[in-house]
């Protein structure tokens, strides 16, 4: 399976936490569906199940924007589909 190069945490660091959800408090986990193809690039998102206020477009902009090292299977790259957890958690 693909892996995000740098792991979950290049992506967390990609997200910029919209100024709408931050005054809302609204906190939680975005799944987005990545298309990732032979070369380990994002050719496709998908919202699978979002929270709002802003952060679901944040969390599939911040998984576009990420390199992913590509999904093998007997050895070869191959395009695979694959699903990323994006937590929205306020300090």
């Amino acid at each position: 399976m693909p892996e995000p190069i740098g792991g979950i945490g290049a992506i967390q660091s990609k997200i910029v936490y919209p100024e709408i959800a931050k005054r809302a408090g609204v906190q939680g986990r975005v799944y987005v569906k990545a298309y990732v193809d032979e070369a380990g690039k994002v050719t496709k998102v998908e919202l699978i199940r979002g929270i709002g206020a802003g952060c679901d477009e944040a969390a599939m902009e911040a998984v576009n924007s990420v390199m992913f090292s590509p999904g093998k299977q007997r050895g070869k790259p191959v395009k695979v589909q694959v699903t990323v957890p994006v937590l929205f958690k306020l300090q």
